[in-house]
């Protein structure tokens, strides 16, 4: 099958153009399966506008590019191998999303006043909490290393850089998807009044899930045991 050159001298190449495009497609069907990074997205973009929420999905992304150079250069392959590894990071992260939790849980919404616009909100603190919300989670080094591989020809000469390059391609094809929600999420705050009266109600679902996403994280298994 023909397979996109990159690079003559070092013979790099991609996958081949119908592999490319099913890895992209594969892509957006993940990004748009609900979960940790869709509801921080969701939850700044009804809160304080599709600023926040695009700021959001940034440090979300950011956090991925940390596993993808991680994978690359084999950290993903020693998580997925070792015990303890694995599990000072996996505990780490259980409770960065158990406080994230506990923390929506404990919040005093301030009803939208879009009058006046959206509220002031702390763009730094909502991408580095996403940043962190990723970066601190295990399970989503396993995934790039577990999910990439598969679209890289048995035969390349460069796995590690078409895993690195592949990496970049997902994660900036997560983008159009998150800023997506961020948007619908916004504007549904703008313009339907009984999504602004649910926003209470919203950020303490929010915060049940990520305690739940909290102590389901605590309770995976390592995958070398």
């Amino acid at each position: 099958m023909r397979r996109v050159q990159l690079s003559t001298e070092s013979g790099f190449t991609l996958p081949d153009l119908p592999q490319l495009l099913l890895f992209i497609a594969a892509g957006w069907l993940l990004n748009l399966t609900p979960g940790p990074d869709v509801l921080y997205i969701v939850t700044n973009a009804l809160r304080s506008g599709v600023r926040a929420g695009m700021v959001a999905a940034l440090g979300i992304v950011s956090g991925c590019f940390v596993h993808v150079f991680a994978a690359a250069v084999g950290v993903s392959a020693l998580l997925a191998t070792s015990v303890t590894a694995f599990a000072v990071l996996k505990w780490i992260g259980a409770v960065y999303l158990l406080w994230m939790g506990m923390r929506l849980l404990m919040s005093k919404i301030t009803p939208l006043d879009l009058r006046n616009g959206v509220p002031e909100v702390d763009l730094w603190r909502v991408y580095r909490r996403g940043f962190l919300t990723n970066v601190l989670n295990p399970k989503v080094a396993l995934f790039f290393l577990a999910f990439v591989p598969q679209f890289i020809s048995p035969g390349a000469e460069n796995k590690a850089a078409v895993f690195l390059a592949l990496g970049v391609i997902f994660n900036l094809n997560s983008l159009p998807i998150n800023f997506g929600y961020a948007w619908l999420s916004a504007w549904a705050a703008r313009r339907v009044h009984a999504v602004q009266r649910a926003m209470h109600w919203m950020e303490r679902t929010a915060g049940v899930m990520f305690v739940g996403f909290g102590l389901r994280l605590a309770m995976t298994d390592n995958p070398a045991q």
